[in-house]
């Protein structure tokens, strides 16, 4: 795929997957090269995936999700590997968020940390407690 093509499911599924580790790990407080040191990768290699340039294979999954103390299928399901079926839909969602020039970084950031934690909230089955409407 060219870098002109405006709407890679793929590419935009690789660079979200990135966007996501990165405010996992700051989340934790690692610098990239601690985080290289608990997974033995180097740091190289986890600020490309960070910005979205490469593909995590299965080994580096699991050596994150185990450094970041994350469940391995919540990794899964931020790279669309996961088994879920709704996987998808919400990939499409999140593409068209990213995808939408109207959006700063920033805000497309914010939108798809709330877009995630409703469609989180929907597949438990907790959907969120009614609180008289908004005011």
């Amino acid at each position: 795929m060219s870098d002109s093509d405006p709407f890679d499911p793929w590419k935009v599924q690789v660079e979200a997957f990135g966007r996501y580790l990165k405010v996992q790990r700051q989340f934790a407080d690692l610098s990239l090269r601690e985080l290289g040191r608990m997974t033995n990768l180097s740091n190289a290699y986890l600020s490309q995936l960070e910005r979205g340039l490469h593909e995590p294979s299965l080994r580096v999954l699991r050596a994150l999700a185990d450094a970041l103390d994350i469940p391995l299928e919540q990794l899964l399901k931020h790279t669309g590997l996961s088994a879920d079926g709704a996987a998808t839909e919400r990939r499409a969602t999140e593409g068209a968020i990213l995808a939408d020039p109207a959006l700063s970084d920033a805000q497309k950031d914010a939108l798809l940390a709330v877009y995630r934690s409703y469609a989180a909230e929907g597949e438990s089955g907790a959907g969120p407690e009614p609180e008289g409407g908004l005011s």
